[in-house]
């Protein structure tokens, strides 16, 4: 009895943890609005963490409830760029939970980054646009949460996962490498005089290395020449950019970028909001941010549509729905965009892209099925708001109808309607990919006695194929190697499907391969799988000699 009781009293507190441990509400929980409740010891908090916006760096000491787990002496202040407006309580935050204890975190996140949704009336372009993005590279969670500050109700705001360390070690397996993000608050003094002028995070190439941060915050301990190098491989030895950028990632960001019209980016006028990380394989990761501007809230490419000879202007909603999806691929300023496509693979692997990202998201209405649904979640605490912008009628038409007579924010679904259709029938866009198919690994035979050790992959491709890649990979923290794949005779295959081969050293007795496969014909390319970001092919080598 005494064992009994005493193994109860050992239980029943293990019992507890691992009950709230379950019932705890994830940090970036999709089907709940979360709620973090501030204490801050200044009445005139606002006007406070104006001052600290405006002229430096400082944070405000409070004390932090998230979801109902407390944290003191945290640090507050208001963040953005754009979105940042002066002598207003719902502006964006930073909550830094490690602000005095290194070691202070809520579900292992040091750092909180709410957004207030600027120029958004709908509430859901940045939490719509991420959930795309997800689907195709790293892209950082967003839910809602209710805000308060000193008992009092701020309003209902977008939570944003902090691109730092939790992210990067998640999706790079490091956090310390260099770290940059496009766009600066505050210009530096002191800089040469030959540094170019608003260029931004264009990555123009720049002799003087001081020139950099004129352009780009540095968000890790070193890295500006590994910037400068980037830039300089970019401008003058485009051929050898693989080596330095993930260019399939880029392209996934650029091609997002345009069918979400998502300007207020290195596709718009000034080339800022996004992060570049560079990875412990040597290649720098583009990641998305600020982009409660997406879908035609911001409207200026950085050129005149009309007359190129003009000053830029903001694009119309008609300019908007049917922006050409090879916007500044010859814009020798925005080399991001047109070394890339000067090569004819990539340009054929990002209007790919484009094509899919449509085709999933947006031709057969997926996403307004979700922007209702998330709208449906934030009705009461959207309503209830006293800080809100935009009128709850504005916040229920603004799926489908222009909002602001001066502002002219496209209804999301007044405009994706309309684009989705202009893509889908776009010349650059309507070539047919080929099929591919009949893919395979052969493993030993049934009677032979010798292992195999080598990785053999089959696949056939219809529609007259040009050439063929594997891309390959043993971890999921190594970079993907192609292989051009081998043309096999066969003469018994019908006309315009060609099979090809690819023969992958193992490097150990268990190793697993992933690979996707793309192939290239005369007007574009296709990949198999087509969510090889998430579920590329896996295949055990002790699976294959079995």
């Amino acid at each position: 009895m005494k064992k009994l009781l005493s193994a109860l009293i050992i239980l029943i507190p293990m019992l507890a943890v691992a009950q709230n441990a379950k019932t705890a509400r994830p940090l970036f929980d999709k089907k709940t609005t979360g709620e973090i409740r501030m204490t801050l010891p200044s009445k005139n908090w606002n006007d406070a963490l104006d001052s600290m916006r405006i002229y430096g760096e400082g944070m405000m000491v409070g004390t932090v409830l998230v979801d109902g787990n407390k944290y003191d002496n945290v640090g507050v202040r208001f963040r953005g760029n754009k979105s940042y407006q002066t002598g207003m309580k719902r502006n964006p935050f930073q909550i830094k939970l490690n602000h005095s204890r290194a070691d202070q975190n809520h579900q292992g996140y040091t750092s909180l980054k709410l957004s207030s949704s600027l120029r958004d009336p709908s509430m859901v372009r940045e939490v719509l646009f991420h959930e795309i993005a997800g689907k195709y590279m790293p892209s950082p969670q967003a839910s809602y949460t209710k805000l308060y500050i000193n008992d009092e109700y701020v309003g209902v705001f977008i939570n944003l996962e902090s691109v730092e360390g939790i992210f990067l070690d998640h999706h790079y397996g490091s956090y310390t490498n260099p770290f940059f993000k496009a766009g600066v608050d505050y210009k530096p003094e002191g800089l040469p005089t030959t540094c170019k002028q608003n260029i931004y995070g264009s990555l123009e190439y720049e002799t003087d290395l001081d020139c950099y941060r004129n352009n780009f915050k540095m968000e890790s301990d070193r890295g500006w020449a590994d910037l400068q190098e980037l830039s300089r491989i970019l401008n003058n030895e485009p051929a050898r950019i693989d080596q330095v950028l993930d260019v399939d990632r880029t392209l996934w960001m650029l091609a997002l970028n345009n069918v979400m019209l998502n300007l207020s980016s290195y596709s718009g006028n000034n080339s800022i909001n996004y992060y570049l990380y560079k990875d412990n394989n040597g290649h720098f990761q583009p990641v998305h941010w600020d982009l409660n501007l997406s879908y035609g809230s911001f409207k200026n490419t950085g050129y005149n549509a009309s007359d190129p000879s003009k000053p830029p202007s903001d694009l119309e909603l008609r300019d908007l729905q049917r922006l050409d999806p090879l916007l500044h691929a010859n814009n020798l300023l925005k080399p991001l965009i047109y070394q890339l496509l000067q090569d004819p693979l990539n340009r054929k692997i990002y209007l790919s892209h484009i094509r899919q990202i449509n085709d999933e998201n947006f031709v057969g209405g997926d996403y307004e099925r979700r922007a209702k649904e998330l709208q449906a979640m934030i009705l009461v605490p959207f309503n209830e708001d006293k800080n809100k912008i935009y009128s709850l009628d504005e916040f229920q038409r603004s799926l489908n109808e222009t909002i602001g007579k001066k502002s002219k924010i496209p209804g999301i679904v007044e405009l994706m309607s309309k684009r989705a259709r202009f893509l889908k029938s776009h010349p650059e866009l309507t070539a047919l990919p080929s099929a591919i198919s009949d893919i395979s690994v052969q493993g030993r035979g049934k009677f032979e006695n010798q292992r195999i050790n080598t990785f053999r992959v089959m696949a056939k491709a219809d529609r007259f194929p040009k050439k063929t890649f594997i891309y390959y990979r043993f971890n999921n923290r190594q970079a993907y190697t192609a292989m051009v794949m081998t043309e096999e005779n066969s003469s018994d295959l019908p006309t315009g499907m060609k099979m090809y081969s690819a023969n992958i050293e193992a490097p150990t007795e268990d190793a697993v391969l992933d690979y996707y496969i793309l192939t290239e014909n005369a007007g574009t390319v296709a990949f198999a799988p087509l969510n090889y970001f998430n579920k590329p092919f896996k295949v055990k080598l002790s699976d294959l000699n079995k």
